[in-house]
Protein backbone atom coordinates (compact mmCIF):
# COMPACT_ATOMS: atom_id res chain seq x y z
CA UNK A 1 0.00 0.00 0.00
CA UNK A 2 1.38 3.73 0.96
CA UNK A 3 3.20 5.19 3.20
CA UNK A 4 1.59 7.95 5.13
CA UNK A 5 2.96 10.41 7.75
CA UNK A 6 0.56 11.69 9.77
CA UNK A 7 1.37 15.61 12.13
CA UNK A 8 -1.12 15.90 14.98
CA UNK A 9 -0.15 17.44 18.42
CA UNK A 10 -2.72 15.50 19.90
CA UNK A 11 -1.28 12.26 20.73
CA UNK A 12 -5.12 10.40 20.82
CA UNK A 13 -5.68 11.72 17.06
CA UNK A 14 -2.46 10.76 15.88
CA UNK A 15 -2.82 6.78 17.15
CA UNK A 16 -6.42 6.65 15.96
CA UNK A 17 -5.49 7.89 13.05
CA UNK A 18 -2.70 5.64 12.37
CA UNK A 19 -3.92 2.33 13.97
CA UNK A 20 -6.70 2.71 10.98
CA UNK A 21 -4.10 3.69 8.41
CA UNK A 22 -2.15 0.54 9.82
CA UNK A 23 -5.45 -1.35 9.55
CA UNK A 24 -5.68 -0.91 5.88
CA UNK A 25 -1.94 -1.75 5.23
CA UNK A 26 -0.03 1.28 5.09
CA UNK A 27 3.15 2.43 6.53
CA UNK A 28 2.52 4.78 8.88
CA UNK A 29 5.33 8.04 10.22
CA UNK A 30 3.75 10.29 13.06
CA UNK A 31 5.09 13.63 14.08
CA UNK A 32 3.87 15.84 16.78
CA UNK A 33 4.11 18.68 15.56
CA UNK A 34 5.05 20.67 11.80
CA UNK A 35 8.52 21.26 13.16
CA UNK A 36 8.87 17.20 13.66
CA UNK A 37 6.86 16.59 10.31
CA UNK A 38 9.10 18.05 8.51
CA UNK A 39 11.95 16.89 10.05
CA UNK A 40 10.68 13.02 8.82
CA UNK A 41 9.77 14.82 5.96
CA UNK A 42 13.61 15.88 4.69
CA UNK A 43 14.63 12.20 6.01
CA UNK A 44 12.80 10.58 3.51
CA UNK A 45 10.51 12.58 1.36
CA UNK A 46 9.14 9.47 -0.50
CA UNK A 47 5.52 9.60 0.94
CA UNK A 48 1.86 9.20 -0.56
CA UNK A 49 0.28 11.10 1.12
CA UNK A 50 0.12 13.62 4.32
CA UNK A 51 -2.24 14.10 6.90
CA UNK A 52 -1.73 17.04 9.72
CA UNK A 53 -3.69 19.25 12.01
CA UNK A 54 -4.17 22.85 11.56
CA UNK A 55 -3.52 24.08 15.02
CA UNK A 56 -0.18 22.87 16.80
CA UNK A 57 2.98 23.87 18.85
CA UNK A 58 6.05 24.93 17.60
CA UNK A 59 4.48 25.32 13.84
CA UNK A 60 0.96 24.74 12.29
CA UNK A 61 0.13 22.51 9.66
CA UNK A 62 -0.22 25.98 6.50
CA UNK A 63 3.35 26.86 8.04
CA UNK A 64 4.36 22.81 7.23
CA UNK A 65 3.38 22.95 4.42
CA UNK A 66 4.56 26.20 3.08
CA UNK A 67 8.11 24.82 4.42
CA UNK A 68 7.34 21.65 2.58
CA UNK A 69 6.66 23.63 -0.68
CA UNK A 70 9.89 25.98 -0.25
CA UNK A 71 11.78 22.25 -0.50
CA UNK A 72 10.81 22.32 -4.04
CA UNK A 73 10.62 18.55 -4.15
CA UNK A 74 7.38 16.52 -5.15
CA UNK A 75 5.24 16.57 -2.70
CA UNK A 76 2.48 14.05 -2.24
CA UNK A 77 -1.17 14.71 -1.63
CA UNK A 78 -1.52 17.07 1.85
CA UNK A 79 -4.85 16.58 3.74
CA UNK A 80 -5.03 18.95 6.62
CA UNK A 81 -7.23 17.48 9.57
CA UNK A 82 -9.02 19.79 11.54
CA UNK A 83 -11.73 21.23 13.42
CA UNK A 84 -11.30 24.82 11.05
CA UNK A 85 -13.86 25.60 8.88
CA UNK A 86 -12.81 29.09 8.19
CA UNK A 87 -12.93 29.60 4.49
CA UNK A 88 -9.72 31.87 4.68
CA UNK A 89 -7.89 29.17 6.31
CA UNK A 90 -9.06 27.00 3.48
CA UNK A 91 -7.64 29.07 1.16
CA UNK A 92 -4.71 29.66 2.82
CA UNK A 93 -3.91 26.60 3.13
CA UNK A 94 -4.32 25.59 -0.72
CA UNK A 95 -2.16 28.39 -1.41
CA UNK A 96 0.67 26.55 0.86
CA UNK A 97 0.12 23.39 -1.19
CA UNK A 98 -2.81 21.38 0.92
CA UNK A 99 -5.37 19.46 -1.31
CA UNK A 100 -8.19 18.75 0.50
CA UNK A 101 -9.92 19.38 4.39
CA UNK A 102 -11.25 16.89 6.63
CA UNK A 103 -13.09 18.34 9.30
CA UNK A 104 -12.96 17.24 13.18
CA UNK A 105 -14.43 14.96 14.39
CA UNK A 106 -13.73 12.41 11.27
CA UNK A 107 -15.11 9.10 10.65
CA UNK A 108 -13.15 6.04 9.52
CA UNK A 109 -15.60 6.21 6.50
CA UNK A 110 -14.28 9.73 5.51
CA UNK A 111 -10.67 8.02 6.11
CA UNK A 112 -11.63 5.59 3.37
CA UNK A 113 -12.98 7.99 1.11
CA UNK A 114 -9.75 10.05 1.03
CA UNK A 115 -7.61 6.64 1.01
CA UNK A 116 -9.43 5.73 -2.28
CA UNK A 117 -9.07 9.26 -3.61
CA UNK A 118 -5.48 8.52 -3.05
CA UNK A 119 -4.50 4.92 -3.87
CA UNK A 120 -6.78 4.39 -6.87
CA UNK A 121 -6.57 1.05 -8.14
Amino acid sequence: MGKVLVVDDSMLIRQKVSDFLLSKGHTVFDAEDGASGIDIFKKDPHFDLIITDLNMPEMNGIEMCSALKALEVPLPPIFMLTTETNPELKTRGKAAGVNGWIVKPFSEQKLSILLESVFKK
